[in-house]
């Protein structure tokens, strides 16, 4: 067995063959049953990212996106790729009656969030740790959220955001950029493949006969022997998301990369970390930062829905559903 993929989830490897590197502002875990077919899928992975990248990047002052959040309350048209991520941002508010919803750029960019996560000042994070517990700040003062505001006119190509509205497609975006990157791999190396960004797994193609082993954590950036469950998956996706990482210092306060839309903040009293499998990576972190916004709630939802989930509370214990499978 090869050293585990580390994700938010993170998976000891299959047969094949793996290469890893920095894109999209996390590590990038490619894994193919082909070794011959390795450097193909690394790039057509690498072109699909640099693609999602120029058009949906919050951080990128050439980015569509950010042209799109200068131009709010007037019509904008988009590229197609742009159009696709911003749909599918606003199919993941739809799902989650607004729970996760991507018009909380402003609030992100007031909670501190306002450039590439490396930039940001950890509290007292060594790489690869869980960051100190405790309740994030609350902001009494917030930019408004309005996913049902956002108007789209596919015949034209075009996008309005509201005035004063700031997208941020993170919840989705890098999910599904993995989809789309593990869908790449496999169409360009004739086989199956494995795309990790972060916490977010995806595969295309057929699996290894054993299937694909992900061990689940806090932390993508974890040592192996970091607390956790190793799954294995067949198809689809799997995304991990957590209150625990993405902490950074603001105006002398922790904040979390979390937002729920309806106060602004980062959420409070929640989970520390959630794993959500499902048929696509994008759908799986849709469900599982859902999760996180709708604390307790969270379980009932996930169960009905029949997503195979892991919940982790603060105190390490943990909840399943839906045939999540028993350590």
């Amino acid at each position: 067995m090869r050293p585990p993929l580390r994700t938010g989830a993170s998976a000891p490897a299959a047969p094949g063959a793996c290469a890893n590197w920095q894109a999209l502002g996390t590590t990038v875990v490619l894994r193919v049953g082909d070794p011959a077919a390795l450097a193909s899928a690394r790039a057509a992975v690498e072109a699909e990212l640099d693609a999602i990248d120029r058009a949906a990047s919050r951080f990128r002052v050439d980015s569509e996106l950010v042209a799109l959040n200068s131009r709010a309350g007037r019509p904008t048209r988009v590229s197609p790729l742009l159009l696709q991520a911003v749909k599918l941002a606003l199919r993941a508010a739809e799902l989650t009656d607004g729970d996760v919803d991507p018009t909380i750029g402003g609030a992100l960019e007031q909670a501190g969030y306002d450039r590439d996560w490396r930039l940001l000042q950890a509290p007292d994070e060594p790489s690869g740790q869980v960051a100190p517990a405790g309740r994030p700040a609350q902001i009494t003062a917030h930019a408004c959220a309005d996913w049902q505001a956002v108007r789209i006119i596919p015949r034209d190509g075009t996008v309005q955001v509201p005035a004063g509205v700031r997208l941020d497609l993170g919840a989705s975006a890098k999910a599904w950029a993995a989809d789309r990157a593990a869908a790449a791999a496999a169409a360009a190396g004739g086989g199956g493949a494995l795309v990790g960004l972060g916490g977010d797994i995806a595969t295309s193609g057929p699996s290894p006969q054993e299937g694909w082993p992900i061990r689940v954590t806090d932390d993508h950036r974890s040592d192996p022997s970091a607390p956790g469950q190793t799954v294995t998956i067949r198809s689809g996706g799997l995304a991990t998301s957590s209150t625990a990482v993405r902490r950074w210092q603001h105006a002398g306060r922790t904040m979390h990369h979390i937002i729920d839309p309806a106060t602004g903040a980062p959420v409070q009293d929640s989970w520390r970390t959630v794993s959500v499998a499902a048929a696509s990576c994008a759908d799986a972190n849709i469900a599982a930062t859902a999760a996180l916004v709708r604390s307790l709630a969270a379980t009932p939802w996930l169960a009905q829905a029949g997503l195979p989930a892991r919940l982790v509370a603060w105190d390490g214990s943990v909840t399943s559903t839906a045939g999540w499978p028993t350590p």
